[in-house]
């Protein structure tokens, strides 16, 4: 990582070479420096605008699969791998409004009460992924349920009481809700899936008589929202420009896309020679952000390999829409919404989430290679706990894979004698093993993202740990 004392010494000599051979700035032609400037420039718009790319992949992948705005898409069961958002988790139940408010006004969005029935986690957003409003129990209507209000921007009329009001700043937008399974059971997904379609979705012009929400199943669906590292990254960003306004902390942005060729109300079609440069932009914007990825985030336990994946700057930021008094996170989203969707709007209240790249003595984790994880007994957590494998070089699951995740939910998993739990992962199970196994890619290297569901204080204060990944023999 860079220091400010290496940043520093690199602006001093180039500054001193500059300054000792004035000619060499007389070096560069017009056409030269056009094309530096056109990458330069498309590296920061692909580093600003990650966030409303990764909505709109969803978006692609979401209207591919013939849903449509206004409408909620859903897993009727745990995801398997063709869930190939970023970093899903596999042992809960996805629901996900995607919501448009500028061809029908506001939209309401119903969430159950929590109870015996269920209880939805989740968090409404804007098309920057930036969280209007947590709900359920560690959200707005505190278990309650409650009518959400999403209003466009612009929105000047007095909202009908009843309602928790969310003025959003985009047309567009959505949100990540999961059905809290109670255990891995076909019975209890069945009542996760049954209490998830309690939600209502539909036009607050419609609300004296809301027509049947629309839920659309993706659970054989190949829903492919990964990052795409070449033109059609900036065919999203340019999309995403097109259909929303501009906000006031954006508009320095204006001058720097439509030197790459993205202007409000006009066609993006760079020539040949133009979108040469941009894949190479977007090639080496994906080498920074996987620079950034192993190299910012500090250890959460002393020694450890485990980190929390969001830089201190976005957890003070991520709750005011990525921005403070003297800050605007623009890096730490974008390394964010590099390898995950989603933020919330109270950190840690719901969901507290691990990343783990290294084993113990420090090697990226090789797919060829079996590892374990020790989780200690007795888990902080009022819901579950969760470990699930990734594909290192996309951030989704691991495509064709069998087993993807193992749970505190899983009824087959093996305790210790002591209450702990041993997680195996490899491209094959160990002998006696396989209901604590996940597999892994031979061919490549994996990441490892471990869930608590409703944490409790142990997890903040560190007096519970969860011990590193280590390598095992293989049999």
């Amino acid at each position: 990582m860079l220091t400010k004392p290496l940043i520093a010494a690199a602006l001093t000599a180039a500054f001193t070479v500059v300054c000792a051979s004035p000619s060499i700035a007389q070096t560069w032609t017009p056409s030269q420096l056009t094309e530096r400037t056109i990458q330069r420039r498309a590296i920061e718009a692909a580093n600003w605008g990650m966030p409303v790319v990764n909505f709109d992949r969803m978006v692609q992948a979401m209207l591919g699969a013939k849903g449509a705005f206004n409408q909620i898409v859903y897993w009727s069961g745990f995801s398997d791998w063709k869930n190939q958002t970023l970093t899903p988790n596999p042992d809960t139940i996805y629901f996900k409004p995607f919501i448009d408010t500028k061809s029908v006004g506001p939209m309401v969005l119903e969430i159950p009460p929590a109870g015996e029935a269920g209880s939805i986690t989740g968090t409404i957003m804007d098309s920057w992924q930036a969280a209007l409003e947590d709900v359920g129990p560690a959200g707005a209507d505190k278990g309650n349920g409650g009518k959400y209000l999403i209003t466009p921007p612009g929105y000047k009329e007095t909202p009908p009481d009843g309602y928790i009001v969310l003025p959003s700043q985009t047309y567009h937008g959505f949100a990540l809700l999961r059905s809290i399974v109670k255990t891995g059971s076909t019975e209890d997904i069945a009542k996760a899936v049954a209490y998830g379609k309690q939600i209502k979705l539909y036009p607050l012009s419609k609300a004296g008589g809301p027509p049947e929400t629309v839920f659309v199943d993706m659970i054989n669906v190949v829903f492919d929202s990964t990052i795409p590292y070449d033109m059609r990254f900036f065919q999203s960003l340019d999309r995403m420009v097109q259909s929303e306004p501009w906000l006031p902390r954006d508009k320095a942005m204006i001058d720097m896309l439509r030197s790459i060729g993205i202007e409000k109300g006009k066609p993006f079609k760079p020539d040949a020679k133009t979108q040469k440069i941009l894949t190479a932009a977007i090639g080496e914007t994906h080498a920074w952000l996987n620079a950034r990825y192993e190299t910012v985030f500090p250890p959460y336990y002393t020694g450890g390999r485990w980190f929390l994946p969001a830089t201190e700057d976005l957890q003070q930021t991520a709750a005011t829409f990525y921005e403070a008094a003297n800050a605007y996170s623009v890096d730490a989203r974008g390394l964010l919404d590099y390898w995950a969707f989603t933020t919330v709007k109270h950190l840690g209240a719901g969901q507290f989430y691990l990343m783990s790249i290294r084993d113990k003595g420090g090697a990226a984790l090789d797919g060829s290679r079996s590892y374990r994880l020790t989780v200690p007994a007795n888990a902080p957590v009022k819901q579950y706990w969760s470990a699930v494998v990734y594909d290192r070089a996309t951030h989704a699951l691991i495509r064709n894979a069998s087993r993807l995740s193992r749970s505190s939910q899983n009824p087959d998993l093996q305790k210790n004698a002591d209450g702990s739990v041993d997680v195996y992962f490899g491209p094959k199970a160990p002998a006696g093993k396989h209901a604590n196994w996940i597999q892994t890619n031979p061919g490549g290297k994996f990441e490892v993202l471990f869930r608590l569901y409703g944490p409790e204080n142990p997890v903040f204060d560190k007096t519970w740990k969860l011990l590193d990944i280590d390598k095992v023999a293989t049999q």
